[in-house]
């Protein structure tokens, strides 16, 4: 397979990710290593979520928001490390051209949606620590409730359309040369590296 002919949009098919380049033996000391990692933080995150969620003693702001960031985080991570682990026990470390364009959009408007939230929790804390006493008075439940909706509506909306623009561009490039990303998930960077028209890159990152 020569990786580095010539291919435009219209045939690509898969990039190859690299993701961590080493020896069969390594790869499975790292596909370990990972799955273990990963096992550990979709257990840990699960158990807060399902503690803050059957535990009346924990229906206060500051539990309700970390059960529901510990919601958002799963999703997060899951948008790269399943594919991680596959690309550690594959021979060819190819990703389709619509799954990498999917990666890279989900990770990116997870990672926005994370931001949002915790700039919600940051509130919620400021509140706790510099106004302990009007605290119970301001974070009212029913404060509580529009902050939680606020992030799973707002946020997520603003996180999801940040990132539209620039993958619709991105996918609508020509891609030349090597489909080697030299990463171990779909990142804008590298992907901007393959494109043909330098100067639309150019303004790209510019804009952005």
């Amino acid at each position: 397979m020569n990786v580095s002919k010539k291919e435009n949009t219209n045939s690509i098919t898969h990039f190859i990710l690299l993701g961590f380049p080493s020896s069969p033996e390594r790869q499975l000391l790292f596909f370990g290593l990972f799955s273990v990692a990963y096992t550990l933080t979709l257990m840990g995150n699960i158990a807060i979520a399902w503690a803050v969620h059957g535990d009346q003693r924990l229906h206060t702001p500051m539990y309700i928001f970390l059960g529901n960031f510990s919601l958002l985080e799963i999703c997060y991570i899951t948008t790269t490390v399943p594919n991680l682990l596959a690309n550690f026990i594959s021979t060819t470390k190819s990703i389709s051209f619509v799954s990498c364009f999917a990666q890279f959009y989900f990770f990116f408007s997870f990672g926005c949606d994370e931001g949002f939230y915790l700039c919600i929790m940051a509130f919620d804390r400021y509140l706790a620590v510099c106004h302990p006493l009007h605290y119970p008075r301001i974070m009212t439940r029913q404060l509580c409730t529009g902050l939680v909706v606020l992030g799973w509506s707002i946020c997520w909306i603003l996180g999801f359309l940040w990132y539209l623009i620039p993958i619709i561009t991105i996918s609508q490039m020509s891609f030349c040369g090597s489909r080697i990303i030299d990463h171990f998930l779909c990142d804008p960077g590298p992907l901007l590296g393959l494109t043909c028209n330098k100067a639309a890159m150019i303004e790209l990152v510019i804009s952005n």
